[in-house]
C-alpha cells in the first residue's frame, strides 16, 4: 500500500541478485519504497508482511516461478489480486500474459526508466479506476439506433466513467428520463417515431426534465449549421454536433457538465 511519506512500494521478484539490487536501487532513487525477492515463494512470504501497490516480476526463477507466483495470487478468473508488471527475457511470452490479464510487460534487457515510465503508467491508470470506482458515477441517457455508432459511443463513455443507459427511439427518451433522472442526455437527431430536436423540446419543457442538459447530435450536417433548425441552436439542446465520433460527444458532454 503506499506509504505514510506518499511513495508507492514495489516489490520486485527476480532470482539475478545483481540485476535487483540495481532495479532495486533505481527505484529507491525515483522514489518508489522497494522490497525485494529472489523467488516466488519468498515473494509470498514478503506479501503477506506488506501490501505492494505493484509487484515487478520476472518468469524464469528456481521452484514455483513466476507462473506459479501468479496462479497463487490470482482470483477467479485469474485476475491476480496486485497490479503486475512482468520483465523477462521470454519476449514471445508477451501474447500469453495478455490472456492473463497483467498490467503490463517489459523485456529484458530495459533501460532503467523505461521501467520507471511503465510502473508510474500502471500506478496513475490504477488510481484512475479506482477513483471513478469510488464516486458516483453519472448517469447518461443515451438515444442511438445504429448499433455500429453505439458500441464505440458507449465504450468511450463507460470508460469514463459513465453509467450508460440505451434508448434506440424518440418516445424511448420521453418515457425514460423522469424515471431515471440522468445526469445528461444525449440524442441522435434522426430517431425512429420522434425526432432528438422535437425529444429536446419536450424534455425541456417537463418539470422533472427542463433541468437535464441535451446533447444533440447529426453527422449528416455541415459545421456551423443546424440543418433543419436553421441558424439557431434547436430549442432545449444545450451543446449540437456535427459528428457521432465518440471522443468528440464524450468532450461536448463533459463540458456541458462543468458549466
Amino acid at each position: 500500500m503506499t506509504t505514510e511519506e506518499g511513495g508507492n512500494r514495489i516489490l520486485l521478484v527476480d532470482d539475478n541478485k545483481n540485476l535487483l539490487i540495481t532495479l532495486a536501487d533505481y527505484l529507491t532513487f525515483s522514489g518508489f519504497e522497494v522490497d525485494k525477492a529472489r523467488s516466488g515463494e519468498e515473494a509470498l512470504r514478503r506479501i503477506e508482511q506488506v501490501q505492494p501497490d505493484l509487484i515487478v516480476l520476472d518468469i524464469s526463477m528456481p521452484g514455483m516461478g513466476g507462473i506459479g507466483f501468479l496462479k497463487r495470487i490470482s482470483e477467479d478468473g485469474d485476475k491476480p489480486k496486485y497490479p503486475v508488471l512482468v520483465l523477462t527475457a521470454r519476449s514471445a511470452m508477451e501474447s500469453f500474459f495478455s490472456s492473463i490479464s497483467v498490467d503490463g510487460f517489459l523485456c529484458k534487457p530495459c533501460p532503467e526508466e523505461r521501467l520507471v515510465q511503465k510502473i508510474k503508467e500502471i500506478l496513475t491508470s490504477r488510481a484512475a479506476a479506482t477513483r471513478r470506482r469510488e464516486s458516483k458515477a453519472r448517469r447518461l441517457l443515451l438515444a442511438e439506433d445504429d448499433e455500429n455508432v453505439l458500441d464505440g459511443v458507449v465504450s468511450a463513455f463507460s470508460g469514463a466513467g459513465y453509467e450508460v443507459q440505451v434508448v434506440s427511439s424518440g418516445p424511448e427518451v420521453i418515457e425514460k428520463a423522469p424515471v431515471a433522472r440522468p445526469d445528461v442526455i444525449v440524442l441522435k437527431e434522426i430517431l425512429p417515431r420522434m425526432n432528438g430536436g422535437v425529444v429536446a423540446s419536450l424534455i425541456g419543457t417537463m418539470s422533472s426534465t427542463k433541468s437535464i442538459p441535451v446533447v444533440l447530435y447529426d453527422e449528416t450536417i455541415r459545421p456551423g449549421d443546424y440543418g433543419r433548425y436553421g441558424s439557431r441552436m434547436p430549442e432545449g439542446v444545450d451543446r449540437f454536433l456535427t459528428t457521432t465520433e465518440p471522443r468528440a460527444l464524450l468532450e461536448a458532454v463533459n463540458d456541458v457538465l462543468k458549466q
